[in-house]
């Protein structure tokens, strides 16, 4: 029996490639888009604000810091060229082929975060845009045992709002654990938030940008589609048989919304989501 398709990689090493042919560099992050006007061609300079932002909650170093789900390394490479030593955490076997390709001074454990076994002792723990997928109060409980006891933790992440109604057919755009179930833990754990800012207004504009790009690929495949329809009726639906056999019918009908439609808007994600960064001690 043949090995099992392995879409996220294939899918992170396309898109991957598109980002580095868009902007120069392999970033899977927000942009920041406050002065610039939403356009492809101005992604690159967003994230870049995006990571000045996020830089400027820094304490002051040089500092030892655990990037956990690191992305393809971009970030660290950023904090090593400004100093600081650096250790990346980052489950996807592909993912931690570039961390090593594009920052070859980080140390880099493939493992989720909740099994790494590494030495602690670090001055700051980094979540930028990965605190979400893990239950927040074991990230909070982890990061706490590796940090000095005046160690910090930086988020920056979106956080579902009061306004979010819970898992529906159609996704809604964003995603996080609620903001205040965040802070209620933060209240149990006695961790103080020394710092704080929305910044859901700024960031907001990328789902547009992402929103476009799939519209214009959901154009290319009805046309496609609708070329197959008339010329080639057997092979599109042999195609469509195939599909319909390895993708499951939710699956298909959130692919649909993405292609085709427009839900997923920066008025949503502002309605539902908040972005915040927060810088946290004991």
């Amino acid at each position: 029996m043949g090995q099992k398709v392995d879409t996220r990689a294939i899918g992170l090493d396309v898109g991957l490639s598109f980002m580095r042919w868009l902007t120069g560099a392999e970033n899977l992050h927000y942009g920041l888009w406050t002065g610039l006007p939403v356009a492809a061609e101005n992604l690159g300079a967003a994230q870049a604000a995006y990571t000045e932002k996020l830089f400027s909650y820094l304490p002051a170093g040089p500092l030892r810091i655990l990037d956990i789900g690191g992305g393809a390394g971009e970030t660290a490479k950023k904090l090593i060229a400004l100093g600081h030593e650096v250790e990346i955490v980052v489950p996807s076997p592909f993912l931690a082929s570039r961390c090593r390709q594009n920052a070859p001074e980080a140390r880099v454990h493939e493992c989720m975060f909740e099994e790494f076994s590494g030495a602690g002792g670090f001055d700051l723990c980094l979540f930028s845009e990965s605190f979400q997928y893990i239950p927040h109060a074991v990230a909070l409980k982890e990061a706490l045992a590796l940090v000095k006891p005046e160690g910090r933790i930086l988020i920056a992440d979106c956080f579902r709002s009061e306004n979010y109604e819970g898992v529906k057919r159609s996704q809604t755009v964003g995603g996080g654990h609620r903001l205040s179930e965040m802070r209620a833990t933060l209240a149990e754990m006695d961790l103080t938030v020394e710092a704080e800012e929305d910044i859901t207004e700024a960031v907001a504009p990328s789902i547009d940008l992402e929103q476009g790009l799939f519209n214009v690929i959901g154009h290319g495949v009805n046309r496609v589609d609708a070329e197959l329809k008339v010329k080639r009726p057997k092979t599109r639906w042999a195609l469509a048989f195939a599909i319909r056999r390895m993708v499951s019918e939710r699956r298909l009908f959130r692919l649909n919304e993405r292609l085709n439609e427009q839900k997923r808007t920066s008025e949503a994600f502002c309605h539902f989501n908040r972005y915040v960064i927060l810088r946290l001690a004991r």
